[in-house]
């Protein structure tokens, strides 16, 4: 299986996630089945085969999560120290055709929010900055045509 890295925060959310679905949405599923059955006929019964659809995504998504988590890579951000930036970095960039400074932290694809200045080391923007310095040009292909960004600090924090 696919290594997979993602700092301390993510592995924690989404430990609550599974903690959530296995405690709370599993035992849901089954109280919402049971009283389903109590109503007959199960061909026809829309609320049954509402909940064992819910009932399988729960399932379907546990088990995903479970996979995430078992070959997680976990990174702590706070011990890195490095000139080049590297999964995990908080990194501060120029944009020159906006004239404006962004900060965002590289983290895994399922910590990624970017209302949180959170993009995953996969995205475009992500893989463009993977070994930059501080002053270095990114060069990011979009679909608009290129965005030039400069470098400006590098945090592990």
């Amino acid at each position: 299986m696919a290594n997979h890295p993602m700092t301390l925060i993510g592995k924690n959310m989404l430990q609550e996630e599974l903690d959530k679905l296995i405690k709370e949405d599993r035992e849901e599923v089954k109280i919402a089945i049971a009283e389903a059955r109590e109503h007959g006929d199960l061909k026809e019964n829309a609320e049954y085969h509402a909940a064992k659809e819910r009932q399988s995504h729960i399932e379907g998504r546990i088990a995903e999560l479970q996979s995430k988590l078992g070959n997680a890579n976990i990174i702590d951000v706070s011990k890195l120290d490095h000139e080049k930036i590297v999964f995990g970095a908080t990194v501060t960039i120029y944009s020159e055709d906006k004239d404006e400074s962004f900060t965002y932290q590289l983290v895994g694809e399922d910590e990624a929010q970017s209302s949180k200045s959170k993009i995953s080391y996969n995205s475009p923007l992500g893989k463009g900055l993977l070994g930059k310095e501080e002053g270095d040009e990114v060069v990011v292909k979009a679909p608009k045509g290129d965005v030039n960004y400069v470098v400006e600090e590098i945090e592990y924090k």
